[in-house]
């Protein structure tokens, strides 16, 4: 990781996003941490990422208003000057059957989740092919590719992650910006935590890992497609599930 980059990492305020943003943090470095609704949780992710010796900016804003988006990015690129990693992590859920889902219920998820890393993606776009250099790296979930009962939403938004993430690998290559995905599977955060105790037990069985993942574990291959070390690397999406789906 070089020293003095600027990277912005969304729904950094806990769980997968927390654990990223620090793990990108290098001394130096300056964090954009992005939240919605938890100041407070998002305050524990600048101490984890001052410990490491980053340096961490809280920047509170929703990805899915694209008014808020566009203010946001030109607010971070005025105080650093560039944005060199983005990571597109916010993500919500609303489940339920397909057939008593309501309308709001699918418009929520995708707005956050898929049209959200659009307008992050977009915003960052002209600074990182002005500089010459960028990683854009998406979160999806092993969900986008085998799907899930009660989750056509969230499916839906992560599989479209996956065709976003390549076709914007194809534009920007040539301006050495990569695209890549990473595609969580059964992971232990905030969001898993208050799963029924026979669910998680099935959920197991179908992991060769025999086991759930961690925040950390799906950090660790976002820093790698964020460094240099993957520069020869887009389009692609690293799958971190303990086994759970290998396409």
């Amino acid at each position: 990781m070089a020293e003095n980059r600027v990277i912005v990492v969304t729904g950094a305020s806990r769980g997968i996003g927390r654990a990223i943003a620090t793990a990108l943090s290098e001394p130096g470095c300056r964090v954009v941490v992005n939240y919605h609704s938890s100041p407070e949780a998002a305050e524990e992710t600048a101490a984890a990422i001052e410990a490491r010796g980053g340096i961490p900016h809280l920047n509170r804003f929703n990805v899915a208003d694209a008014e808020a988006v566009r203010e946001a990015f030109k607010g971070i690129v005025s105080a650093h000057t560039r944005i060199d990693v983005l990571v597109n992590n916010a993500g919500i859920t609303r489940d339920n059957l397909l057939a008593l889902m309501k309308p709001s219920e699918w418009d929520a998820v995708l707005d956050t989740n898929l049209k959200g890393a659009f307008l992050c993606s977009q915003a960052v776009v002209k600074p990182m092919m002005r500089q010459r250099y960028g990683r854009i790296v998406n979160v999806t979930s092993v969900v986008g590719f085998i799907g899930n009962a009660g989750q056509c939403n969230y499916s839906a938004a992560k599989a479209g992650l996956i065709g976003f993430t390549r076709a914007m690998a194809r534009e920007l290559i040539s301006r050495n910006i990569t695209v890549n995905a990473v595609a969580p599977g059964y992971i232990e955060t905030d969001m898993t935590v208050h799963m029924p105790e026979k669910a998680r037990e099935s959920l197991l069985t179908q992991i060769p890992a025999g086991r759930s993942g961690t925040p950390e574990e799906v950090a660790s291959a976002v820093r790698f497609l964020s460094s240099n070390e993957a520069a020869y690397i887009t389009g692609q999406v690293i799958h971190v599930n303990g086994g759970m789906f290998m396409g």
